[in-house]
């Protein structure tokens, strides 16, 4: 057998054993909730001296969003939020991606500290968000979404929600698939006329040059739609058992540099920015897969991983592919 087929067997049984986490919706929708001893702001911000609060925010189609505010700096003499900014996260985390480092190092502390206004968001079915009106995370429903309706209902939402607050258009800083989100709600008028400008970090509109082994045979053999089938519609990475699962592959006698990089592609023949150096990643093995595992694998829809499609909205039009920018 070869190393690509063996890998996704092997892959596949530890998939089966990443359960899914309960959650409870809660009630403060669209406002400003009270302090909370397990959020992004009590956990990261806070306690580097930053004022941090966290908001709730619900979509059109009921799923209820985490969003949370930093208006100034710990070392701003005047408390005066400055020109708002809004950090949307990639696949596979959640907002505490842009506090991970010191804070002379995460974004999120140095545009704080340089005098923005800063607002960060949580997608659905990310760990820091609280679920659904209506829906169980175990529901099938709650899980039937695409990167569109990330676009439709969570960016919009949040980033209107962002706009009423503020009164102010905002900057936008999207990484990964928040690049794609981006693109996609760029299309909606009533979304760009909020946006004052957008830096996109690693962007992404088409995967026609993925070159993993591992990541075509999953497409190819359809593990979306397998996973689905049997009633696994989250990997939740930060689960207990997620946990004891990577750390006991990882004992020694295997390289997780290079489990990783099945899926990521060589990690060390190049310096590639997108994958390492916002967020300061360890070198090698049994820490990396860890630190990735505990810090931004939050838990991610089945289907979010394996899919090449939908594309963007503007996709069938010509003048906004990217390659025409």
């Amino acid at each position: 057998m070869g190393r690509a087929p063996a890998l996704l067997s092997f892959l596949l049984h530890i998939l089966f054993l990443l359960g899914r986490v309960r959650c409870s919706a809660v009630a403060a929708l669209g406002r400003r909730l009270p302090p909370s001893t397990d959020g992004v702001c009590a956990r990261l911000i806070r306690p580097l001296g930053y004022p941090c609060s966290e908001h709730a925010v619900e979509t059109e189609d009921g799923y209820i969003l985490s969003v949370q505010h930093i208006p100034y700096g710990r070392r701003a003499l005047a408390k005066k939020s400055g020109p708002p900014i809004f950090l949307q996260h990639g696949l596979f985390q959640g907002g505490d991606t842009w506090f991970m480092n010191s804070a002379e190092e995460s974004l999120g502390f140095i545009l704080a500290d340089s005098g923005f206004d800063v607002w960060v968001g949580n997608v659905r079915g990310t760990h820091w968000s609280y679920g659904h009106v209506t829906l169980s995370e175990n529901d099938k429903a709650f899980w039937d979404w695409s990167w569109q309706e990330l676009a439709q209902y969570d960016l919009l939402a949040m980033i209107g929600y962002v706009y009423s607050a503020t009164n102010s258009k905002i900057f936008y800083v999207g990484h990964s698939q928040g690049t794609i989100m981006a693109l996609a709600a760029f299309t909606m008028p009533n979304v760009v006329q909020m946006i004052e400008s957008a830096a996109l970090l690693c962007p992404i509109s088409y995967l026609d040059h993925i070159s993993s082994r591992f990541v075509l045979r999953a497409v190819g053999l359809h593990l979306d739609q397998l996973l689905l089938t049997i009633g696994i519609h989250q990997l939740n990475f930060r689960s207990n058992m997620g946990i004891q699962i990577l750390d006991s592959v990882c004992d020694g006698h295997m390289d997780c540099n290079n489990l990783l990089a099945a899926i990521t592609g060589p990690l060390n023949r190049y310096r590639d920015p997108c994958r390492s150096a916002p967020f300061g990643f360890p070198n090698r093995g049994k820490l990396l897969l860890q630190w990735v595992s505990r810090k931004l694998l939050p838990g991610v829809r089945t289907s979010s991983i394996i899919h090449k499609k939908p594309e963007p909205s503007f996709s069938n039009d010509p003048h906004r592919h990217l390659c025409k920018v």
